[in-house]
């Protein structure tokens, strides 16, 4: 049996190692990463494509569905009329008001990846903020607002400069916006009221079951499970709805009052983020950009 080490560590001599001999070692055994750059196998040579998974051309894609402007924030006051003299033609539409709409902050593709504007809505009392988002507000001179929402941007023209207010003229009548907002909630629905279920019979053996769904799923052939997705009873409502091409039929920029046509989702008093139509001409205004 071989003599068992001491426990305490022996201290060897050192090695006097030349010097060129210590530095050859160290170019040459240096630590390997577990995890070398691997090269692009799809990017390689002259013949091939462009990858198109690159961010600098994803944002190239985007351009082309990005509205050159930011959006506003508005507040639904209801639902009236216009009627038209000469034709005698009633036209629903529902009334929005601009309430101290300002320019927080920006976003930049070179700092955050993209260009946005940070709009904010109404008034808050310090009170009743957080110390982060109080900072937020005192760094760039904007009063606490109520409501803070984020519209992208094609590119930094579409910046505004930060304090300034936006008001209701910011749209013009005739033009097309897209309006988005939360439906008004129906709190926890029936699959009937819910997805449409006609309901089972009123007779055939069916007795207090008329309203509920029935059957989920198979007993065999289908892996004897409910499939992801089924229709269900649950929450319904509270969920943002855009609508589509809203004209613009009157702008009253003295009172913030903006009157669009149709409906628009959600209750009275609900917050509306309206922002220049994708699928129509955009307006022809000069935009007003910012320095960075």
């Amino acid at each position: 049996m071989p003599p068992l080490l001491p426990r305490k560590h022996v201290q060897l001599p050192p090695v006097s190692v030349p010097q060129f001999v210590s530095t050859v070692l160290r170019r040459t055994f240096g630590i390997k990463s577990m995890y070398p750059p691997k090269p692009d196998r799809f990017n390689i040579g002259p013949n091939l494509p462009t990858l198109t998974s690159r961010p600098s051309v994803a944002h190239e894609r985007k351009a082309f569905t990005l509205p050159l402007r930011t959006g506003v924030l508005a507040i639904k006051k209801g639902m009236t009329a216009i009627f038209d003299p000469q034709t005698g033609q009633r036209t629903a539409c529902t009334v929005l008001q601009l309430d101290r709409v300002q320019v927080i902050s920006h976003k930049t593709r070179q700092k955050h990846g993209y260009f946005a504007v940070q709009i904010g809505s109404g008034w808050k009392h310090e009170r009743n903020v957080t110390k982060p988002l109080l900072g937020h507000f005192s760094k760039h001179g904007v009063s606490p607002k109520r409501y803070i929402h984020e519209f992208q941007v094609k590119d930094e023209r579409g910046l505004l400069a930060i304090g300034e207010i936006i008001n209701a003229d910011w749209f013009q009548e005739g033009q097309f916006v897209d309006a988005r907002s939360n439906s008004r909630g129906m709190g926890f629905a029936g699959v009937m009221k819910r997805h449409g279920f006609h309901g089972q019979d009123r007779s055939h053996g069916v007795s207090l079951t008329h309203r509920s769904i029935g059957s989920v799923g198979q007993g065999q052939g289908g892996g004897s499970r409910v499939y992801p997705g089924k229709k269900m009873a649950g929450n319904m409502g509270n969920e943002q709805v855009t609508t589509q091409n809203l004209k613009v039929l009157k702008v009253d920029s003295g009172k913030g009052i903006l009157v669009v046509n149709g409906s628009v989702s959600g209750p009275r008093g609900c917050i509306v983020k309206n922002q220049d139509a994708l699928k129509k001409p955009w307006p022809e205004i000069a935009l007003r950009t910012s320095v960075l």
